[in-house]
């Protein structure tokens, strides 16, 4: 992340927000760093987190398809890695709304991003979300 921009300052210190038990500060920071997003970058990263603070699955929805919206154009690098993550949530969301068609595409096209996630924790934990959600919806996948 490039912290010479305030926004994904904002995002940062939402994320640590998020990690010392204050999401009420957190959804404050991630919410102000939307506002403040300059372009598609800024406001896909901004959008990611804010889906990520909701409890509604429509809200869910919403935010991860903004934020899929603004990756698709930026369309380079700086964003492979989230699509894996935002297909996720917008599985989940539709599995939430009791849409397991949309919700099966979702998780199957958060399968085809895999290459592009990290080794290590968090890479794995998207890897298992991926599986454990087509499992769920088409039954065990190799």
């Amino acid at each position: 992340m490039d912290l010479d921009s305030p926004v994904l300052r904002m995002c940062q210190d939402g994320m640590r927000a998020e990690a010392e038990g204050r999401p009420a500060a957190a959804r404050t920071l991630f919410r102000l760093a939307w506002d403040a997003s300059r372009d598609d970058y800024e406001a896909c990263v901004a959008a990611h987190y804010l889906a990520r603070q909701q409890s509604d699955p429509e809200e869910i929805l919403y935010w991860n398809r903004e934020a899929l919206a603004r990756a698709d154009k930026v369309g380079d690098d700086r964003v492979a890695a989230f699509y894996p993550s935002l297909h996720v949530g917008v599985g989940l969301a539709y599995e939430r709304l009791g849409d397991p068609d949309r919700a099966r595409v979702a998780f199957d096209r958060a399968r085809e991003h895999v290459p592009a996630l990290p080794p290590g924790e968090y890479g794995d934990l998207l890897r298992a979300a991926i599986t454990e959600g087509l499992a769920r919806l088409h039954g065990p996948q190799d």
